[in-house]
């Protein structure tokens, strides 16, 4: 191709300027990484349009929000001592001084309903608990909350295991900010974490908020442990295969530079770190070896043919940047996929990898000839990694098999694909909210305390739509309201829930002098003259106005959610659907079922669907880069089988071991494929190469082929595979399934690339043999 040429004599002549743009694009870019920062927001999965999310802001402008809370359990006997009930109280109010905290409600100082006969209305008596004297007092204090207030039952406490918990609500203007985590952590954390110093009582924060706030923080401290481990493995490999520094050292300050790059974009269009994006340095330093290895393996294979440095560095562009460029298209276009998906998290991780991609293209298709060419001709020493007896017994056992063992090869990959479609029959779609999640961090241990003593922490929220104001009250909407709870009561995946009933028959229960036995909903006589008694308690913590909006025709029911996966997650919301559609029939009410986990079972299946799509996106754009090269739908056909059979093989193994498909496993497909494809695109841009020399003899062309990209292609497999594997050490389930499954399907994928694909070529011989069949 003419243009390359062009190109090669270009950089070279003008090497100068194209090292000091290189420089001042890196040092620009490189002074956006301090405007980074962390994303404190909870990634909304489905559009902005979608009809559960409209659901949701018409929920949210009714009643206020319940994922804005931290909630702090505790489970110990000790407790009912005075000396550590003191503390708990004083941990509580302590919290409720600070300015950033709204409300603190706790077994120290639960809102009580008091009935005024007088002025016919209920007050809310609230304030913290006196200090006790002792422990008999504290003791008969808490069986007497536990006793006297079914109200709080399953929220404050659970009456048969002695747990208890405190609910922490946050004001909404920190919420979606730094200075929240600011505030967790340099705030509540330290009280628990002295509380727990003075007692010896093991405390349990959790809430969607507090989870999002340490996942933040945890997130922060991987960053740079990939970069440095990423880093020191890579070097490791390049020297195991080089024996040489100046390699190791040209490959690490391009890796470095493109990750810079990335990072400097991230900071230029306002991105914030996410689960996504921070993976991308370390990503961009893996797949940007490959290219260094292609290049500088090109330059060292040119010197030791002629010995002529001016020309090595003029054909180490000219001979490759075609297809350097080519494969580092098809990797940008495996990410490139995602920005078509409707989700803000993955577009961006799609902008700004495959911005990476192309400026490891950019920065090594420079910076190798431009630094060569003031360094002098690579001694023999440095050149004999190409000759390494292993490395070339290797090789010549890969041109064996293509050329005598092409039956065994093609029985392998029958079998493969016999196994592999056995696999993908067991293959599940699943996940939950909290799966990816480090399971061996405190606070998902937290989550699971919360789970067995309370129910679980994912707001499941319902809104009924009565369509008349005041219709709420009525005694014959109440009891629906109640049959309706008694299901969701029923159900082992849900805490107990609270509405306007469990306040009516609060109210009921404070109206008879607080008398337990009368917390129950109240007969038709009974609800009307206590009627007047709610809608006159006037408080900014009505408990009323939480249940019930101030026109009294929408009713708010409330019940948190375990982190089950979807399989029973929408096994939940159909059974629901059923008795709801039941008890409220569609022509009388309206009812919305919404809440995190109603969102996330909906953001899965949406995202499932569309990452399906841009899966097969990937394919077709990387199908017509590869037509486009070589002008022959024979050889994108063949070219595609050695790289689609490693995505087969890995779906298939994750349906034997058990892995689901999910958001974070299947982003896996379109990424690989961008990536394997690369090895199929430099041996068949060799190939075509030596066909041209050799007057289209397949079979020499197609060993001449394996030979000079052979040592390149499994150089730059075994550097993607550690460096993949790489995040295993990641706490995160979903980037731990990235590195595990990446690393899997592209070791298959090399071994596809140099055995399937040549002994597909030679197979298919008399079919591609015709110029005009391979070239157009």
């Amino acid at each position: 191709m003419s243009f390359w040429p062009k190109i090669a004599g270009i950089i070279l002549r003008n090497k100068y300027v194209f090292l000091f743009l290189l420089l001042v694009i890196t040092g620009f870019l490189a002074f956006q990484i301090p405007k980074l920062k962390m994303s404190y927001q909870r990634q909304a999965i489905l559009p902005p349009d979608h009809p559960l999310i409209l659901d949701y802001k018409k929920f949210t402008s009714v009643f206020p929000v319940s994922d804005n809370v931290i909630l702090i359990g505790l489970k110990d006997s000790s407790i009912f001592k005075a000396e550590n009930l003191n503390a708990w109280i004083l941990l509580n109010k302590k919290l409720q001084e600070a300015d950033e905290i709204s409300q603190v409600v706790s077994i120290g100082n639960p809102p009580r309903l008091i009935a005024d006969k007088k002025e016919r209305k209920f007050k809310i008596q609230t304030g913290f608990h006196a200090p006790f004297q002792s422990d008999e007092e504290a003791a008969q204090y808490i069986h007497g909350v536990f006793d006297s207030l079914p109200f709080y039952e399953g929220i404050l406490f659970n009456k048969k295991t002695g747990a208890i918990s405190s609910v922490v609500y946050i004001k909404d203007s920190i919420v979606n900010t730094k200075h929240r985590a600011k505030f967790i952590l340099k705030k509540v954390v330290p009280l628990l974490q002295a509380f727990e110093k003075q007692t010896g009582i093991d405390l349990h924060p959790s809430g969607l908020l507090y989870i999002r706030t340490l996942n933040a923080q945890n997130l922060k401290g991987e960053i740079p442990v990939f970069i440095i481990i990423t880093l020191l493995v890579t070097s490791f490999i390049l020297w195991f295969f080089f024996r040489s520094f100046p390699p190791v050292l040209i490959s690490l300050l391009i890796v470095i530079m493109a990750a810079i790059w990335s990072l400097g974009f991230m900071g230029l269009f306002g991105f914030k770190i996410t689960i996504l994006t921070a993976i991308i340095p370390a990503l961009i330093i893996v797949i940007g070896v490959p290219n260094t290895i292609f290049l500088i393996n090109k330059y060292q294979q040119e010197i030791i043919s002629h010995g002529n440095q001016a020309r090595s560095l003029q054909r180490v562009i000219s001979k490759t940047g075609n297809a350097i460029f080519m494969t580092n298209l098809t990797t940008a276009f495996g990410f490139a996929t995602f920005i078509i998906v409707n989700n803000k998290l993955l577009r961006e991780f799609g902008i700004v990898a495959s911005l990476g991609v192309f400026s490891i293209f950019i920065i090594s298709i420079l910076l190798i000839p431009i630094i060569y060419s003031f360094m002098r001709i690579p001694k023999e020493k440095h050149l004999r990694h190409l000759e390494k007896k292993w490395l070339s017994k290797f090789i010549s056992w890969l041109e064996k098999s293509a050329k005598t063992r092409k039956v065994a090869i093609f029985s392998f990959t029958i079998l493969g694909i016999i196994f592999s479609m056995i696999g993908l029959f067991q293959l599940k779609v699943s996940g939950s909210i909290l799966s990816d999640l480090p399971h061996n961090e405190t606070f998902y241990h937290d989550i699971k305390f919360f789970e067995k003593e309370f129910g679980g922490i994912l707001p499941l929220e319902f809104m009924v739509d009565t369509r008349k104001p005041k219709k709420v009250y009525r005694l014959k909407e109440l009891k629906k309201i109640n049959r309706f709870q008694e299901h969701i009561n029923d159900l082992p995946q849900l805490s107990r829930s609270v509405s306007i009933v469990d306040v009516v028959k609060y109210a009921k229960q404070a109206f008879y002098n607080n008398n337990p036995a009368y917390y129950q909903l109240p007969g038709r006589h009974e609800k009307n003259f206590m009627l007047p008694y709610l809608t006159k308690t006037k408080n900014q913590k009505n408990l009323l106005r939480s249940y019930v909006d101030s026109t009294g025709r929408y009713a708010r029911i409330t019940t948190y959610m375990k982190d089950i996966d979807i399989d029973e997650m929408q096994r939940v919301e159909n059974f629901l659907h059923i008795k709801e559609k039941k008890i409220f029939p569609e022509d009388k009410y309206d009812v919305i079922m919404t809440g995190q986990a109603r969102l996330f079972l909906a953001g899965t299946n949406y995202l499932l669907q569309n990452l399906e799509i841009s899966f097969g996106l990937a394919v077709l754009l990387i199908s017509s880069v590869i037509f486009y090269m070589f002008r022959s739908v024979r050889t994108t056909i063949v070219s595609l089988i050695p790289n689609l059979l490693p995505l087969l093989l890995t779906a298939g193994l994750m349906g034997y071991l058990g892995i689901p498909l999910k958001p974070s496993t299947i982003l896996i497909f379109g990424i690989t494929l961008g990536i394997s494809v690369d090895d199929t695109i430099h041996f068949l841009t060799k190939y075509r190469e030596e066909l041209k020399k050799h007057k289209w003899h397949i079979r020499k062309s197609v060993i001449l082929a394996l030979r000079e990209t052979g040592v390149s292609m499994f150089y730059t497999s075994i550097v993607l595979f550690f460096g993949f594997l790489v995040f295993l050490i990641s706490d995160y389930g979903g980037t731990k399934a990235l590195g595990g499954l990446v690393s899997f399907t592209l070791l298959v994928a090399m071994f596809s690339n140099l055995l399937l694909l040549p002994a597909l070529l030679l197979f298919l011989d008399r079919m591609i043999a015709n110029k005009k069949s391979l070239h157009g």
